[in-house]
């Protein structure tokens, strides 16, 4: 269709929505809407032809503004129809949210087949934060934080039946931001799943739930029952899923940004997370993501994309965040594309597409050629859907700048594009839900899943009303015995559980299929609601011992969580037989996640289990669990070393020692098991030097004298291995003892324990080490003064030192952090303050100040400006400043984000981060200044905590800190990162580390003079 017919269509659609508003609420059909982004997109017409698609597929404009507007969610009817959620209170920083303005959902009808839509309707137009919407059961399921409510449309007429129903709350909807509950699908087993982000933690339960009646969440999968009226978090980790799937057989994946893209959904896995701890203190180790690849060079920093997409990283796929994933099942495209994975590379601007390969217990994602490329700086793609058709639904956000839209929000713009191969079959007018049980059934087995998708939930409407249906089972069972296509047959096996007719026994049956989906998918049934009769979890065992494939142990693992605590442990015992499993990225830790609630019920039966097992990583996991209860269980751990001296190998002896010493790390002393010397004994008379280096690190919180000689021995022997003399040093150092503290000052000029003596006089207070480093200080290396000025900033006199050093021109001010600055305020000492103020400055800038700060350095760094600046010596800043948290280009700490395959073109976004970088951090993420008994004060972010121990995260390194160290833990109420990282840059400096962190590749370090 020409775009002047398309133009005049919209207006006449306007027009007829405007009178024919399917909405029941007495508000305006079109918000009003405000921009608070400057400028305007590319035409609608002019960005279709700016598409590159591969030879054979065409691109149309669905639908553009002003018919669509902010899609951020979209969904299909059984009608074919496109329900889009468009999205207007999301607001730039720091409004967060714009309650002025509405969401709303708008229906989009093609009746001509022609791949532009021509009805359109507005279902309703008075929501806020909204996210996602989904049809069935009835009425629409919207996302609109902090409420997951259902909008009654019984009669299928397109106007609300009644106002929206609370179905849960409890979302968080203020500091979470971009991180906002969202992604409402059907799964395979009849449930409604959805996502939720990274940067806020949420409480969620049926409205008037109780504290503990809500589930605590943030990074997750979760996923609600929509008669059983049961809510779950499905898996927890990563950082912010927009995005999943499900393949044909049912297996999910989905999409994540910064850490990983792709993501194989096991339930009940705990995955890497971007930052802080998982809920579970005894979880230990996470699962990672299941590409193999990274659609950025991993040598960038991740934030830095966000100054522009380098070659390497376009290269690769084109940057670190996706949003919208589809698993392409329709009949529309060619073969080659069926099964992969498709997602909308956000800075990339285009669509990247992954092979899904089994591998292992699991599977693997490989990168394939890149699809649907758009030459529009405004390209924001969120979601995309397959159609009735086999075509596939493109939403685009539509606007310009910072990728989180701080810098405003254009509000009057949004797409949807349609994305075809040859010529799409034209579907006329259908509805599904006129449609017999039988004629539901026989869709089953129709090549779109599209089809077969709608048609179950039709079925499982159906049965939720009560409805009796002989010829629908008959028929299903008939398709799952005789179909030889195991997707037809899973499609039967869900319609079957969906309606209510299958039952334990038949499930049960299942378990014995030739194939492994069969399989797995009876056993993910027959856990849906958690209850297990004995011949099925005697069945399980037999599986767990005999099950040739690795997917079926993986989801066996799974199961174990659901499983009442006795039950687990024959089945882990026999998984635990499977060698061959002990590399698999997930499968030895979902057989930990389902059995360490067992363990602290059973010690016995976890060493016995422990002995047995093939997986090292089980091993050393089930030691760390056992010795962390040490004080109150001793005779567990008694157990556990008797199991060195027993014939077992040095891989045996290692997993145990390397799981007792992650038990005990922060411990200043434990008691010693009464059979600690005879394992020793035996370490010490046989083992590898890997093996007795952890049996002396164990020693010293024992208190083995032995240990500690040895220890002693080996860091003052100048010919020892240099990493063996400092880690000897660490554990000494650990052990806080007066020995330790003469150690530290006789090995004190030795050039190769430097650094690790200068980090180790911050655990002691004595009134010799200001004096000792100050002494030092100007023949240090870099490296080592960096360190020298972390120790001085620990405790208030030897910060007193420091600052009287400076006043005196023996140390530059600039040798002084902003971290080191907020450090010695925390000591909240009056002289203390008045004296760095007076030597280094004001270190918290009011927010006005800070916004002047801002148009100050915009102003300086403007591209004329920025040009001169040598990126060179920008490195070297960088490194100095900003290279103990942030990764650049491969280099540098892991404390905050990796800044590669970001955006790196809004300096904007930059500086409001760097001025002002806890201007928006969630509380689970606040720096606190830990003061310890002994006066020193440790600053950084509490990432886990024990009964016995604290984990912080500081600016260098992560720490664990006994509790009957700490005297009291101070919330600062902000960021890890200091206010004042640019205090002591002058305006040529400050203009090259932006010269640097705005470049779009790798720079050479200056030459030396």
């Amino acid at each position: 269709m020409p775009f002047w017919k398309y133009q005049l269509r919209g207006i006449l659609a306007a027009l007829v929505a405007t009178v024919f508003s399917g909405t029941l609420f007495a508000a305006e059909e079109a918000p009003r809407l405000r921009n608070t982004e400057a400028g305007s997109p590319p035409s609608a017409a002019e960005t279709v032809e700016r598409i590159q698609v591969p030879d054979g597929f065409q691109v149309t404009l669905f639908a553009g503004e002003p018919d669509v507007q902010q899609p951020i969610g979209m969904t299909t009817d059984e009608r074919g129809r496109l329900w889009v959620a468009e999205n207007y209170t999301y607001a730039e920083h720091p409004l967060g949210f714009d309650k002025t303005q509405h969401d709303r959902i708008v229906i989009l009808e093609d009746t001509d087949d022609d791949g532009q839509f021509d009805v359109r309707k507005v279902f309703i137009d008075d929501l806020q934060k909204l996210t996602s919407v989904e049809v069935g059961m009835g009425g629409v399921w919207v996302l609109c934080a902090p409420q997951l409510l259902f909008i009654p449309d019984r009669n299928h007429d397109d106007v609300p039946d009644g106002p929206p129903e609370v179905v849960l709350d409890g979302w968080d909807e203020g500091s979470v931001r971009h991180n906002i509950v969202n992604g409402l699908r059907w799964g395979p087993d009849g449930w409604l799943y959805g996502r939720h982000g990274i940067l806020a933690t949420s409480f969620v339960g049926p409205p008037g739930a109780s504290a503990s009646q809500r589930r605590k969440l943030n990074c997750c999968i979760w996923r609600y029952h929509p008669t059983r009226k049961v809510f779950e978090v499905v898996a927890d980790g990563t950082t912010n899923s927009w995005g999943f799937d499900f393949d044909e057989h049912g297996e999910m994946f989905f999409i994540n940004t910064v850490i990983g893209h792709l993501w194989h959904l096991v339930p009940g896995a705990h995955y890497r997370r971007m930052y802080g701890a998982d809920f579970n203190p005894y979880v230990y180790e996470l699962i990672e993501q299941c590409a193999d690849h990274f659609h950025w060079d991993t040598g960038e920093v991740w934030h830095q994309i966000r100054k522009g997409v380098s070659d390497t990283t376009l290269a690769a796929g084109g940057g670190h965040a996706h949003s919208g994933l589809l698993i392409y099942q329709g009949d529309n495209w060619p073969e080659r594309y069926r099964g992969t994975m498709l997602t909308l590379n956000f800075h990339g601007r285009r669509m990247n597409n992954d092979r899904l390969e089994r591998d292992q217990a699991g599977y693997v994602g490989k990168h394939a050629d890149d699809l649907f490329i758009v030459d529009n700086p405004w390209f924001r793609g969120l979601d995309l859907i397959t159609g009735p058709d086999g075509g596939v639904f493109i939403a685009d956000w539509s606007d310009s700048g910072e990728c989180h839209d701080n810098d405003g929000i254009h509000r009057t713009s949004g797409r949807i594009y349609k994305m075809t191969y040859g010529q799409p079959r034209p579907l006329g007018d259908f509805d599904l839900a006129q449609q017999s049980d039988l004629k539901l059934v026989k869709l089953q087995s129709h090549e779109n899943a599209w089809s077969a998708r709608q048609s179950r939930r039709l079925l499982q409407e159906r049965a939720a009303l009560g409805q009796e249906m002989p010829q629908a089972r008959k028929a299903l069972l008939k398709m799952f015995a005789e179909d030889s296509d195991v997707t037809h047959q899973l499609r039967a096996m869900w319609c079957l559980y969906a309606i209510g007719a299958t039952d334990e026994e038949w499930l049960r049956g299942q378990l014995d299929d030739d194939n492994e989906h069969v399989r797995v998918w009876a056993l993910r049934l027959l856990a849906d609601d958690g209850t297990f009769s004995a011949p099925t979890i005697a069945k399980m065992r037999e599986l767990a011992q005999a099950d040739p494939s690795g997917l079926v142990r993986l989801h066996l693992a799974s199961t174990l969580q659901r499983l009442p605590l006795e039950s687990r442990w024959d089945i882990a015992d026999a998984l635990a037989q499977h060698a061959a499993d002990a590399q698999d990225r997930a499968l030895p830790l979902m057989i930990w996640y389902g059995i360490e609630p067992a363990i602290p019920t059973d010690p016995g039966r976890s060493i016995a289990l422990a002995e047995r097992s093939k997986i090292g990583l089980l091993r050393r996991l089930i030691a760390r669990r056992l010795t962390s209860d040490l004080e109150s269980q001793p005779a567990a751990v008694d157990q556990l070393l008797q199991l060195i001296g027993t014939g077992n190998d040095a891989e045996f002896q290692l997993d145990i020692l390397q799981g007792m010493n992650g038990a005990l790390r922060g411990w200043r002393k434990a008691p010693q098991p009464k059979t600690w010397p005879r394992a020793a004994e035996i370490v010490f008379s046989s083992a590898p030097e890997k093996v007795q280096e952890q049996a002396r690190q164990l020693g010293v919180v024992f208190g083995d004298g032995q240990a500690i000689s040895e220890l002693r021995e080996i860091v003052t022997d100048t010919d020892a291995d240099a990493e063996t003399r400092r880690n000897a040093l660490r554990f000494l150092v650990d052990d806080r003892s007066p020995e330790a503290l003469a150690l530290l000052k006789h090995v004190l000029g030795d050039l190769v324990l430097m650094n690790e003596v200068l980090r180790g006089f911050a655990a002691f207070d004595d009134p010799q080490i200001p004096r000792l480093i100050l002494e030092r200080y100007a023949r240090l290396e870099p490296s080592a003064r960096e360190v020298a000025i972390a120790t001085l900033a620990s405790r208030p006199a030897s910060a007193r030192a420091l600052l009287k050093s400076i006043a005196e021109g023996k140390i530059q001010p600039s040798a002084i952090s902003a971290f080191h600055a907020r450090q010695i305020r925390s000591f909240k000492d009056p002289a203390l303050n008045e004296e760095l103020t007076k030597q280094w400055g004001a270190l918290r800038d009011s927010s006005e100040e800070k916004v002047k700060r801002i148009a100050e350095l915009t102003a300086a760094l403007a591209p004329e400006k920025l040009q001169a600046g040598h990126a060179g010596k920008g490195r070297v800043l960088f490194e100095k400043t900003c290279s103990n948290c942030h990764v650049l280009y491969g280099a540098g700490g892991r404390v905050g984000p990796d800044l590669t395959g970001s955006n790196r073109q809004n300096l904007n976004y930059l500086l409001e981060n760097i001025v002002d970088p806890s201007a928006s951090v969630g509380q689970e993420f606040q720096a606190s200044a830990i003061v310890l008994n002994d006066g020193r004060v440790v600053t950084g972010v509490v990432v886990a905590q024990s009964d016995r121990t604290l984990e912080v995260q500081t600016e260098k390194e992560r720490l664990v800190i006994d509790r009957s160290d700490v005297e009291e833990v101070v919330n600062q109420k902000m960021s890890l990162m200091p206010d004042g990282l640019l205090k002591q840059l002058k305006a040529e400096e400050i203009r090259d580390l932006f010269a640097y962190l705005t470049s779009r590749s790798q720079v050479p370090l200056p030459s030396k003079p």
